[in-house]
């Protein structure tokens, strides 16, 4: 039986649906705010969680009015979803699918790239100016600044110029060489540094609007009980202009994520890890920028990737179980993610970039139980726990709830729990079984600053 939080009075609450539409409502687990908090973005994949990527809209909705409208449709039976929304204008960047998808080319997470929307309103109306994020290029010799596969969950920085997101490579996966790397999963960054072209040297080549390269390094085999990972996810900027260093100075562009280790045991263990980012990213490192037929691209130059966590002797190992993205708060000082604690209940704890120990903030008799965001001041995160969603107070870990407790007709879906830029509303998904198919809908909750 779940254990939710009790509550005396449901009227304190202010919970408000602002979907109705039949179509399911996905939202992402970050910024899915417009940058003024009057807009939410979302996708209409049909699976309540989002894992049939059937969507061919990105819509949004006005968060006082309801009023809903489409932004972009995809076309030629290509299908887009993961939608995030820039922090400091009206951009949104999210998945496209291959359009006129063939045998050999159908939707793969090897095959599908970042498109950017910029809504441009002038005395002429409002236009839609549409981008590809990120090159392809397929055929060797390769294209510095382009990739050779597909990208995935794109996430603007925080002060909107840079992109990260998950990778995984064509090129690799489907190769026939018994000497070829394997195709694992890793994070990279894409750059607004020009606009990188590539050789019509194969059908599915394109260009790209940013230079974009990888900058986590996986193994094929890691050594058991070293900091050698062989899959990169769950990416997420620190800081809103990276973190202060021990030092004093300031690392402008670092990522924090999961990387699976492998233990003394044998065992997969996911633990956190942070990458430093140069901002040069141009220059290769010890291995090609665009990696090599045999070989996975590579990091560039002065990039250093370091393992926050070490869990694998602990009673519960490893980060989870909940599916969530490490968060960091906007100054970058705090990171914070999810492990379960000796009882097995899944807790907040924290980390620092900077610091080797970790500290647990929620000391709870019932479980976190979906991805969070940090508040914009940084002294709270909202989740769903207890059957509810919650704010967690950083420096006590008292868990507040937002929202009554739900029941099976409307139950809190775990993927998305998200501040709006001022950090006075949340925004999250129920079900609702008033529509036919229980389609996911979107509602907002005032906060404790609401």
């Amino acid at each position: 039986m779940m254990t939710t939080i009790p509550h005396a009075d449901r009227r304190r609450f202010s919970e408000r649906q602002i979907t109705f539409g039949s179509s399911n409502h996905l939202l992402t687990n970050i910024n899915v705010w417009s940058y003024d908090g009057r807009w939410i973005y979302y996708d209409v994949r049909s699976d309540a969680a989002g894992s049939l990527f059937d969507g061919n809209r990105i819509e949004r909705v006005h968060v006082e009015s309801g009023r809903v409208e489409v932004v972009y449709e995809a076309k030629d039976a290509a299908n887009v979803g993961v939608v995030t929304a820039s922090p400091i204008d009206d951009r949104i960047v999210f998945i496209h699918g291959p359009e006129n998808p063939s045998e050999d080319w159908m939707y793969a997470a090897w095959h599908r790239r970042g498109v950017i929307v910029e809504r441009k309103h002038d005395s002429a109306g409002t236009n839609y100016l549409v981008a590809t994020l990120d090159a392809r290029d397929l055929v060797p010799p390769y294209t510095p600044g382009a990739l050779r596969g597909g990208t995935h969950v794109h996430v603007f920085s925080g002060d909107g110029r840079w992109v990260s997101f998950t990778y995984e490579d064509h090129v690799l996966a489907t190769s026939t060489a018994a000497e070829a790397d394997a195709n694992q999963r890793n994070v990279g960054v894409s750059v607004p540094i020009g606009q990188v072209r590539v050789p019509a040297t194969h059908p599915r080549n394109h260009d790209g609007s940013m230079f974009s390269v990888l900058v986590t390094q996986t193994f094929n085999a890691p050594l058991p009980g070293s900091d050698q990972i062989n899959r990169a996810y769950s990416d997420a900027w620190i800081g809103n202009n990276g973190y202060v260093r021990r030092d004093g100075s300031r690392q402008m562009r670092a990522l924090a994520f999961i990387g699976d280790v492998v233990s003394d045991r044998g065992h997969t263990v996911p633990e956190l890890f942070v990458v430093d980012i140069p901002d040069d990213v141009t220059v290769d490192g010890d291995s090609p920028l665009c990696g090599t037929p045999l070989t996975r691209p590579a990091p560039p130059r002065g990039t250093v990737q370091r393992r926050l966590t070490f869990t694998t002797e602990r009673k519960f190992p490893g980060l989870g179980p909940v599916r969530h993205w490490p968060r960091s708060s906007p100054d970058g000082s705090k990171i914070a993610f999810l492990m379960r604690d000796d009882a097995g209940r899944t807790q907040l704890w924290l980390a620092s970039p900077t610091e080797s120990t970790i500290r647990q903030l929620t000391h709870n008799d019932f479980s976190i139980e979906s991805a969070f965001s940090f508040r914009c001041d940084g002294n709270a995160i909202a989740c769903v726990a207890g059957g509810c969603v919650c704010e967690v107070d950083i420096a006590t870990g008292t868990t507040t709830p937002l929202t009554p407790p739900a029941d099976a007709t409307n139950a809190l879906r775990p993927e998305a729990v998200v501040y709006s830029p001022d950090g006075t509303q949340v925004a999250y998904l129920r079900r609702d079984d008033s529509v036919d198919g229980t389609p996911n809908q979107i509602f907002v909750a005032k906060t404790q600053l609401g």
